[in-house]
């Protein structure tokens, strides 16, 4: 989304204890992005698949042309704000074909930039929101060779009954967490957690005053960022015994 949030995410996996990150591809801070990952082929990194746009002061749109997916925009001609009413409006409206046309513009220009993602997962819109969307997005993945992110109970189901590994624990989603005591209920969070594959989307940012201008959730961001950097977060994963791994093994079992 921004350069600050660019900076946190390569910090927190070169010297914090993150794994894999996400690339929202229409975004104005993706080329850059793209280089960094570029000149980091050891990360593991998916297309984290956007259909919405929840900052008015620093606008992004589709990557196929507007006039090839236009049940995908708002009366105004822009893609949905994430709002409840928004997610509802664009899900109800939303028409497959042009769902896949922007999926697919937003896996290929990834691919086009010489990058190699690992995985597919979707901005706002949990599993999709539709079960034709997931069920598109695994299509996909099939397609490319990549695994997909599933947390909802329902599809976590429908890929096992297929043969394919989900997470076996709760989902975390870190705009979810207060900002105050963020630290101390990540350490519980970690303390407490339950054997089997756990997945975390934490929301890396550097902060600063771009951030805070464009960005209503910096403050969410900068906490996590503090965390995933902190030497209490690495020792934390020792003390329980933590083995953190990216996206590699899954897409690699995705692929069988």
């Amino acid at each position: 989304m921004t350069e600050a949030i660019n900076a946190a995410v390569i910090a927190s996996i070169e010297n914090g204890i993150a794994r894999s990150c996400s690339l929202m591809v229409p975004c104005p801070a993706a080329p850059q992005a793209m280089e960094w990952l570029r000149r980091r082929p050891e990360i593991s990194f998916g297309v984290h698949l956007t259909l919405v746009c929840e900052a008015p002061r620093h606008l992004w749109g589709p990557m196929a042309a507007k006039e090839k997916v236009p049940s995908l925009l708002d009366p105004a001609g822009e893609l949905f704000a994430p709002t409840p009413e928004g997610r509802a409006e664009l899900l109800a409206r939303a028409r497959l074909e042009e769902v896949e046309r922007e999926f697919r513009a937003q896996i290929d220009a990834v691919d086009a930039a010489g990058l190699a993602p690992t995985h597919l997962d979707f901005h706002c819109l949990a599993d999709g929101g539709r079960d034709d969307v997931l069920d598109l997005t695994v299509a996909l993945a099939a397609e490319y060779g990549l695994a997909v992110r599933v947390w909802l109970g329902p599809a976590r189901r429908k890929m096992r009954e297929s043969g394919l590994p989900v997470v076996d624990n709760d989902f975390l989603d870190s705009f979810a967490l207060d900002i105050d005591g963020k630290n101390d209920r990540y350490a519980r969070l970690l303390r407490d957690l339950r054997p089997g594959l756990t997945e975390w989307a934490v929301h890396p940012s550097t902060g600063g005053a771009e951030a805070a201008a464009v960005d209503g959730g910096w403050q969410v961001r900068r906490t996590d960022y503090e965390f995933l950097t902190s030497p209490q977060a690495g020792e934390l994963l020792r003390q329980e015994g933590v083995q953190v791994i990216d996206y590699r093994s899954l897409q690699r079992a995705w692929r069988r």
